[in-house]
C-alpha cells in the first residue's frame, strides 16, 4: 500500500487548503482512510476518518472546520480545511490500515502564519 499526500503549504490564518491523499496498492473502497497531524514537540493525534461506510469522526478540535471525504473510483481521500488557525500548523500525514498492518502518507507541510 503506498500513500502519496499533496496540497499542503503556506496560509494566513482564517484561510482555506484541500489535502489530498492518493492511495494505491489496495482495493481502497474497503479501508477507513484517516488524516492525522504532528505539530513540533507533540505528538501524532487523529484529525479526522472515513470508514468504507462513509462514517466519519473528527477531532473536538476541527469539528465545524474540517471535511473529511472520499472518491472511491479516483482512490483518493481529501481533508478540506477551512478558518485555519496557527494551532493547525502541523505536519498532515494520511493514514490506512490493511491486514493489521498501519499505512502511512510522506506528510505534507501545513504551516498557518501571518
Amino acid at each position: 500500500v503506498q500513500l502519496q499526500a499533496s496540497g499542503g503549504g503556506l496560509v494566513q490564518p482564517g484561510g482555506s487548503l484541500r489535502l489530498s491523499c492518493k492511495a494505491s496498492g489496495t482495493i481502497f473502497r474497503f479501508n477507513t482512510m484517516a488524516w492525522y497531524r504532528q505539530a513540533p514537540g507533540k505528538q501524532r493525534e487523529l484529525v479526522a476518518d472515513i470508514t468504507s461506510n462513509f462514517r466519519i469522526q473528527y477531532a473536538d478540535s476541527v469539528k465545524g472546520r474540517f471535511t473529511i471525504s472520499r472518491n472511491n473510483v479516483n482512490r483518493i481521500v481529501y481533508l478540506q480545511m477551512y478558518s485555519l488557525n496557527p494551532e493547525d500548523t502541523a505536519v498532515y500525514y494520511c493514514n490506512t490500515q490493511q491486514n493489521g498492518l498501519q499505512f502511512w502518507g510522506q506528510g505534507t507541510q501545513v504551516t498557518v502564519s501571518s
